[in-house]
């Protein structure tokens, strides 16, 4: 990717070596041992369980100033120059629509840090916490990405930043507690997981829309750049991941939407640039 004109964003705060550890009023390791669970063989995401489970969790203490990576440090430097590019599109679109954007914040772990959902961990993969509009990533993921899952590629990286920002966008602008209201409503564990899929697919789509945005402003992606995210799409498609772990897929447990979904409204984001054109809600298929 071509970041040389990309600043970096303010809003990466650094928890690494030590600073995020798990203390007293955190949730159990049972409660943790779930949560992995449920992530690795079902796709649920691990920070609804614990934010369930974790009631008398007690949030981190503010920070007057939070640390920031140092400037040697080349991943924390192009996750924050990814993040500013993030913040540069979506500030146009809230713009064209009237509204503001307000920015999340992206927090840097190691191992387990406390978060407003409960205690993250680096095995659930980085994820977003609506408590505290913060996105959370252990650097360590990416090189599961490009070993485990075989997406490598400076784009691929991107896209799962991308991805967990439109978890904000869908946060800011009423999707999730809609979906979230819905789910509490459903008569099945069935239908809740199809509005996840429906929830997960169009976050799918908004960094479809980030990534269309952000080439088109300023050239990021080198030729043939664009298949490393529809590889990394595809590599954690529900079906997939459950065909690795478990030797079949069930369809019915899908929270996250099948590989060939993610690749087509991710594609279908990047291809419109269109907030417009991400509506899974009212797809008639996916």
């Amino acid at each position: 990717m071509r970041l040389d004109g990309q600043g970096e964003s303010q809003n990466v705060e650094d928890r690494r070596g030590g600073g995020g550890a798990i203390g007293r009023g955190t949730v159990g390791i049972g409660t943790l041992v779930i949560a992995l669970a449920a992530s690795y063989f079902f796709g649920v995401d691990p920070a609804l369980i614990l934010g369930l489970a974790s009631n008398t969790a007690s949030p981190p203490a503010p920070s007057r100033t939070a640390p920031r990576p140092p400037a040697n440090d080349e991943m924390a430097t192009f996750v924050a120059k990814v993040l500013g590019s993030t913040e540069t599109t979506w500030h146009a679109v809230f713009s064209e629509a009237g509204r503001r954007y307000q920015e999340p914040k992206l927090v840097l772990f190691t191992g387990a840090t406390p978060t407003a959902c409960g205690t993250g961990q680096s095995a659930m993969g980085p994820f977003y916490c609506p408590s505290d509009q913060k996105v959370y990533i252990d650097l360590a993921f990416y090189r599961d990405l490009r070993e485990r899952f075989h997406a490598p590629g400076e784009f691929a990286q991107a896209y799962v930043i991308a991805h967990e920002v439109g978890h904000h966008v869908q946060n800011l602008l009423g999707i999730s507690d809609k979906v979230h209201a819905a789910q509490q409503r459903s008569t099945s564990k069935a239908a809740a997981n199809a509005l996840s899929v429906r929830l997960e697919l169009q976050a799918d789509c908004f960094a479809g829309v980030w990534g269309h945005r952000a080439d088109s402003m300023q050239k990021l992606l080198e030729p043939g750049e664009a298949e490393q995210a529809l590889t990394a799409a595809s590599a954690i498609g529900d079906d997939r991941l459950q065909r690795q772990s478990r030797g079949q897929v069930v369809p019915e447990s899908f929270t996250h939407g099948s590989s060939e979904q993610r690749v087509r409204w991710f594609k279908r984001g990047m291809d419109s640039g269109d907030i417009r054109q991400c509506d899974t809600f009212n797809a008639a298929s996916l």
